[in-house]
């Protein structure tokens, strides 16, 4: 009997993801996968990401019933280990047997024989303790863990780094935090941006189950159904986009000469190509290969894509309107991105910092008289978001901040929004949407004008 190929797969993304800085969704996605059944597929994804969601939580359990501390362990050993792990505590319908078997098969064919004593005793002892207390738990039943924790033992249960969760805490208050914290550990809803109302047919004929979007009225969230294999999709016409991203775009507003300058992989290029018709849109990205990629899918004829860098950008005319998407941690991201729990270390902040002060101060210098300037991230972080326009706005007269409401009361009345609480998307003059509190990504904008 051998190791199945969605254990094989899963056993090998973990371990690029850990070596080569990879992200779990690119590597789902590639062509190298791309072989496996849909059933094995389905089961590597609930793998990997099961693993990279809770990948702390499983090394305490790991280190509950181990000789040896986890990260004293060989990268291949502590991967088996976590994957037949989270088998054991979180997966009822894989009998335990087979996720020790696996596992043990796993760590032989990865050379590390010596190890398969080792991975077959610590899983053993750990199915043994799974038994007597009811079997694997579902996710729910360990989030519910989380209701109960306070704010000393929310960062452990709900498997987030300390220092991430106590700034949290801090700045968002222990009940939203415990709400981030639980959004982030569900897979989050397929949001799909659609470009005509054709589309919805098409979808509904090839078999794709729709639901309203959450907090816009023309985004959808697809039930069942493989969005990727639909003509919609291969055409354009349908798009994969959270509905945080597509509302910081549309905040953006009409312009006759706009600038997307960090621009792939293109989202948000698209929305603004597609409020602005007859404008041409520049999307510019600092990297070649990201900018091919952005031509490929964002097909608008309205659009024209090139390599820039954002913070010494390369024109000398004026834009009235600019979205300035900067690069960043991506904490608002971690329901679908987890891999960045791990990764991510409180200093990089201060550096993510200094390169997001110098594209927003490069991107001002290139606003319109009248113009306008919108700001944003994915993070959740105040070093990213508020602290940045604080800084870069800092003796410039000519700017200032747009309260964000009067836009989304706009769109409210024109009936682009779905959510009437049109409050619990503002913090101050921001756009502050919170995973747990919205159902999408976690995002700050800011709209910036010129006056003189």
């Amino acid at each position: 009997m051998g190791i199945s190929p969605a254990r094989v797969a899963a056993f090998d993304i973990l371990l690029r993801i850990e070596r080569e800085q990879s992200y779990a969704s690119e590597l789902l996605h590639s062509a190298r996968f791309s072989k496996l059944s849909s059933a094995d597929h389905g089961l590597t994804t609930e793998l990997v990401m099961g693993v990279l969601r809770w990948q702390s939580w499983l090394d305490c359990q790991i280190a509950e019933v181990s000789s040896k501390k986890p990260e004293r362990l060989d990268l291949e050993v502590l991967t088996t280990l976590r994957l037949g792990a989270y088998q054991l505590k979180f997966l009822s319908r894989v009998p335990a047997h087979a996720a020790i078997y696996e596992s043990v098969e796993l760590v032989k064919a990865a050379r590390k024989r010596s190890a398969a004593t080792f991975v077959n005793a610590v899983l053993r002892k750990m199915a043994a303790s799974a038994t007597s207390s009811q079997g694997a738990q579902p996710v729910n039943a360990t989030l519910a863990e989380i209701e109960r924790s306070d704010s000393l033992t929310l960062a452990r249960n709900s498997a987030h780094p300390e220092w991430l969760v106590a700034g949290w805490i801090e700045h968002y208050g222990l009940e939203n935090t415990r709400r981030i914290c639980v959004y982030d550990q569900h897979p989050p809803a397929t949001s799909l941006r659609i470009d005509d109302d054709q589309s919805l047919g098409d979808l509904a004929a090839e078999g794709i189950s729709l639901a309203p979007g959450y907090l816009l009225t023309g985004a959808r969230i697809a039930l069942s159904g493989e969005i990727t294999l639909t003509q919609a999709y291969r055409s354009g016409l349908v798009a994969i986009q959270d509905e945080g991203s597509q509302l910081v775009a549309m905040l953006l507003g009409r312009g006759n000469k706009i600038l997307d300058c960090c621009a792939a992989p293109g989202g948000k290029t698209a929305l603004l190509a597609k409020q602005n018709p007859t404008t041409g849109v520049i999307a510019a990205d600092i990297h070649p290969h990201r900018v091919r990629l952005l031509r490929e899918l964002v097909r608008a004829a309205n659009v024209r894509a090139l390599a820039a860098d954002a913070t010494n950008l390369p024109f000398s005319g004026f834009f009235d309107r600019i979205l300035a998407d900067v690069p960043c941690s991506g904490t608002g991201t971690l329901s679908r991105n987890p891999e960045i729990k791990w990764r991510l270390q409180e200093g990089d902040l201060k550096n993510l910092q200094s390169s997001q002060i110098a594209i927003l101060k490069s991107a001002l210098a290139r606003v319109s008289v009248g113009g306008r300037l919108l700001y944003s991230t994915c993070s959740m972080e105040p070093e990213e978001n508020e602290d940045v326009v604080t800084v870069a706005l800092g003796g410039q007269s000519s700017f200032g901040i747009v309260d964000c409401r009067g836009e989304l009361e706009q769109l409210h009345r024109c009936g682009g929004l779905n959510i009437p609480q049109i409050e619990t998307l503002l913090a101050g003059p921001y756009l502050r949407t919170i995973p747990g509190v919205h159902q999408c990504d976690g995002f700050f904008a800011t709209i910036i004008e010129r006056s003189a």
